[in-house]
């Protein structure tokens, strides 16, 4: 996964910016902690401002688009943090277990090294309901397959809270999700190199032809027009809190 990370880390900072409406979420459910413990941090994308912040990330191309700031950056991996027990106030992980190698270790070792909350944004892989999927089915599996479930986090974090991150029309993160009511931007392949799924499944040229072909017949406006009037949508992303 370090070394996907090094070919996805290619233009990650520019097109995965981090949207401020789903920044505050994050940093609300970090509630009072002064130290935090960002695992997988790729480029940084939404570690407040305002906190002693720590970054674990095991690829040294994400870590070179970093912008720069006061944060502490090691190249480690979830599942073997180099820290002492329970040395930060609070730790979190932002769109990123489901590459982990060990998710339950990881998860472990959260826990070992941190005092109090831990939040996740992940995704639910029992979600359906996201239009892409009518493109690339595939999707549906590799869900299963990489995403832990909620109860997976409970068993391994104890009580949780989970609540739901909507997705802006217009947001400025390139995940997966993040261009629903901009169908058009998943022909771009620059746009798709940011975006671990399409790696991860390989030949997508029918699903990519389907939708030109849609997009200019007016078909997937006949059928997903209706968002065009909202201005955020649940695409399945989740906020997790240990309590």
């Amino acid at each position: 996964m370090n070394n996907l990370y090094d070919t996805i880390g290619l233009n990650y900072a520019d097109l995965r910016r981090p949207d401020p409406r789903i920044a505050r979420q994050v940093e609300t459910a970090l509630g009072d902690a002064e130290t935090v413990l960002n695992v997988g941090a790729g480029t940084g994308s939404y570690e407040p401002s305002d906190r002693q912040i720590t970054a674990v990330e095991p690829s040294a191309r994400m870590i070179g688009q970093r912008p720069a700031s006061d944060a502490t950056v090691i190249q480690a991996s979830a599942e073997n943090l180099p820290f002492g027990d329970k040395s930060f106030d609070a730790a979190m992980a932002v769109l990123t277990i489901h590459h982990w190698s060990d998710k339950e270790r990881g998860v472990a070792e959260m826990r070992r090294v941190t005092r109090g909350k831990i939040v996740f944004l992940t995704y639910d892989p029992s979600f359906r309901g996201f239009w892409l999927a009518e493109y690339f089915p595939a999707l549906v599996s590799l869900d299963e397959g990489q995403m832990p479930t909620m109860a997976d986090f409970a068993r391994w974090l104890g009580p949780i809270s989970v609540s739901s991150v909507p997705v802006p029309h217009d947001c400025t993160d390139g995940f997966l999700a993040g261009y629903w009511r901009r169908p058009a931007a998943y022909l771009d392949e620059r746009v798709r190199t940011a975006m671990s799924c399409f790696w991860a499944m390989g030949d997508v040229s029918e699903g990519l032809a389907k939708l030109a072909n849609d997009l200019e017949s007016g078909e997937w406006e006949r059928r997903h027009g209706h968002f065009a009037g909202l201005e955020s949508l649940d695409c399945g992303y989740r906020l997790l809190e240990s309590r």
